[in-house]
């Protein structure tokens, strides 16, 4: 198979130039602006602390564009910030967001998934700094190590971040260079060969510290090699992040920065068949854990590459204008046998699903926004607004076989090299062009209607054209081409009453659109046809932030009630069409608490209840209305405990229950709920030097972090891991 794209190709190359070349005209005019204090800078310990507060009180750019924290916004706003991802020792993205409540995600190597307040896929926006990839693959498990912190908002936000987020949003946010030194690295070493290597360095590289002239650079590098804990499953991944920091004068900075993501996965691990009869508990055998019936040299491979320039200009202390240019190249490949299952007497395994895939995937876009801070008839009345355009193409090159590959002895086998199968040939055909051209306009206010009492509002207005190119025969259900225009408009509606200081509650009444299946970066010909209009979500939320226990305390609760109308479902007259009259709905309630009860002690935790139900829905020709969506437990809860024993011991414990969980919409299987249990010690060595020894899954639970209906994706087993952290 060819390899991808190398990351510093001639493509890489002119992705770099043209961000450098954006940029340009915008810094040379800001030369005139008058001058400001840069803001403060806050140098982060060399160890982290346990720290039992939630952040309340940090300004989220994923709640809002304003710069309000989550205690001003009217909405459920997370912060997980980088002292929380270290002290829980959060892996990679997916296990930060056990920090959310609600949340759970699982990594099957085709379907990456994330479920939050009662839905999935595309309806959860995962966001990048910001930037919405519009597909949902490219939200793999990252390493923590290049992250600052990760932000969420519940429940419809197309109007932040455009079509999509029914459920909710996620943002993931990269270190950047920041005004001090840092000289951090860390050394792990862990059960099944794992290696894992981390550097991070800022340093001042022009200027004398003043201000104006002042440069500053940051790498972030973690490079990670393991074994899996399936049969011939091997992991190798490079993540780099680096970024300028320019202070150019007269109240204008600019960042340059560059991410790079090189992941290869030996033999992926698709899943363990189910035992028949599935009945109403879902079960496998316990001796097919570790069994991998992938081919012999299955893969998975990508590159991700991203390039940002961001220009900040300050034009006085209530007045800002930012303008962020930005391009991402990634490429996908897929070689693999991807389905199992047990024949009706559980003796042999079948394999089937051949498929060669590759995913080649471009996104060039282009931001400006700007903030005010003023009165409006005598009252504080802060402005957001902006434009943001982008290009999202992407080319998908399938080529699958239909049919039985083998079936194998569940317990002693071996397979073939995939391009053995009879009838897979190497190369890739190309099948169709997505692209995806999207401009937005958006406008936020927040509006003091008394001292205590803020009036918070958005509105997002989007051009989307869809544009589709086929690569392959022209068929009647096939076209050369075809096109289609959507123009969705949402907003928020919030109100914030300061009850107390630390104390408020909010109300909110939020919209969202949607695309009525998948996303429109991979739409087919009969998705865009059929489906002339995107989706509709609908929010209402109350909620309370507030701080208690003499400020030893704080904790967040909200309740919610979501629609999702116009989905996509099959014709009651004709199951071979689909027609958008479908419905999906949820309700519930979410709980997040944080405790710093004593010296040494912290204590967090989260619990969340969502009744999530098909309204209008049908699959083939039956009705499911009133059944639970696939993979969506009822109940997801956390607890987190840290207790510092001696002055330099810390002990840690880490608890994570998911509900039931369905496998199919006919909610005829499920898998029990679980409980999963994590424990940690560290030992403070000296100022510059920590040890941190972990066990994961320390009950060895057997549980699905995914389901369908022939198999179940299942979590790691138990594994242990020592990591030596060093600041210098």
């Amino acid at each position: 198979m060819p390899a991808p794209a190398s990351l510093f190709s001639p493509r890489a190359v002119s992705l770099g130039l043209s961000c450098l070349v954006a940029t340009a005209t915008p810094v040379a005019r800001a030369q005139t602006t008058p001058s400001t204090t840069l803001p403060a800078v806050k140098i982060r310990a060399s160890a982290p602390e346990p720290n039992g507060r939630l952040q309340l009180d940090l300004p989220a750019d994923t709640g809002s564009r304003l710069g309000l924290t989550p205690r001003q916004t009217p909405a459920t706003v997370s912060i997980i910030d980088r002292n929380t991802i270290d002290t829980r020792g959060a892996q990679d993205t997916q296990e930060i967001l056990r920090a959310v409540p609600g949340i759970t995600a699982h990594n099957a190597p085709g379907n990456i998934g994330v479920s939050y307040r009662g839905f999935s896929g595309g309806s959860v926006t995962q966001l990048f700094n910001g930037i919405h990839l519009q597909y949902t693959i490219a939200a793999r498990p990252v390493d923590s190590w290049i992250y600052d912190r990760v932000e969420s908002i519940g429940g419809p936000s197309s109007f932040l971040f455009g079509a999509g987020g029914v459920g909710g949003s996620i943002n993931y946010i990269t270190k950047l260079a920041e005004r001090h030194d840092i000289s951090e690295a860390r050394l792990r070493l862990g059960t099944q060969r794992l290696k894992e290597a981390s550097v991070g360095l800022n340093r001042r590289i022009a200027g004398d510290g003043s201000g104006a002239g002042d440069h500053h650079i940051r790498i972030d590098l973690n490079y990670r090699r393991a074994d899996g804990w399936t049969d011939g499953t091997g992991t190798r991944s490079t993540q780099l992040a680096t970024s300028l920091l320019s202070d150019l004068g007269q109240g204008v900075t600019h960042t340059l920065a560059y991410e790079a993501q090189d992941e290869a996965v030996d033999r992926p691990y698709w899943g363990t068949p189910l035992l028949n009869p599935p009945g109403a508990s879902l079960r496998v055998d316990p001796r097919t854990r570790d069994k991998n019936y992938n081919s012999a040299d299955g893969l998975y491979e990508q590159r991700v590459q991203w390039l940002r320039s961001i220009t900040d200009w300050r034009l006085s202390d209530s007045t800002r204008l930012k303008n962020t240019f930005y391009a991402y190249d990634a490429l996908r490949d897929y070689r693999n046998v991807e389905s199992y299952r047990f024949d009706a007497g559980n003796t042999s395994v079948i394999r089937s699903a051949t498929l060669l895939q590759r995913h080649d995937q471009r996104l060039v876009g282009d931001r400006i926004e700007g903030s005010h801070q003023g009165q409006a008839w005598g009252h504080r009345s802060d402005w957001a607004w902006g434009l943001d355009v982008s290009v999202n193409k992407q080319t998908r090159f399938p080529n699958s076989l239909p049919g039985t590959v083998s079936t194998v002895d569940p317990y002693r086998f071996d397979t073939e090299n995939f391009f053995d199968i009879p009838g897979m040939k190497r190369g890739f055909r190309p099948d169709r062009d997505n692209k995806v051209t999207t401009t937005a306009l958006y406008l936020e206010n927040r509006t003091a209607l008394v001292p205590a009492l803020h009036l918070v509002t958005a509105l997002r207005h989007e051009r989307i054209k869809l544009e589709l190119k086929n690569r392959r025969e022209v068929t009647a259900a096939s076209p050369a081409s075809f096109q289609r225009s959507y123009h969705p408009s949402t907003g928020r509606i919030g109100l914030v009453w300061d009850l107390a200081p630390g104390a408020m509650v909010y109300a909110q009444y939020a919209t969202a659109a949607d695309a009525p299946s998948g996303v429109l970066s991979t739409a087919s010909f009969s998705d865009v046809r059929n489906n002339s209009e995107l989706t509709t979500g609908r929010q209402a939320e109350i909620g309370s932030k507030l701080d208690f226990w003499q400020g030893k305390g704080t904790a967040t609760v909200s309740a919610f009630t979501i629609r999702r109308k116009n989905i996509a479902t099959q014709d009651a007259d004709n199951s071979a069409l689909t027609v958008l009259v479908g419905e999906q709905s949820s309700r519930g309630v979410e709980l997040a608490v944080g405790l710093k009860p004593a010296a040494g002690w912290s204590v967090q935790g989260n619990v969340s209840r969502v009744d999530a139900q098909y309204d209008r829905f049908r699959q083939g020709g039956i009705s499911l209305a009133g059944k639970t969506p696939t993979n969506t437990p009822e109940t997801v809860a956390n607890l987190w405990v840290s207790y510092a024993f001696a002055p330099s011991w810390q002990a840690s414990m880490g608890v994570r229950h998911v509900g039931k969980a369905y496998a199919d919409a006919a909610n005829t299987m499920s898998w029990s709920a679980y409980t999963l249990v994590d424990l940690g010690l560290s030992h403070q060595v000296n100022r510059n030097i920590s040890v941190v020894g972990r066990i994961r899954n320390a009950t060895d639970r057997l549980y699905a972090a995914n389901l369908t209906s022939t198999m179940a994706y299942l979590g790691a087993p138990r594994t242990a891991d020592l990591a030596l952290r060093v600041s210098f």
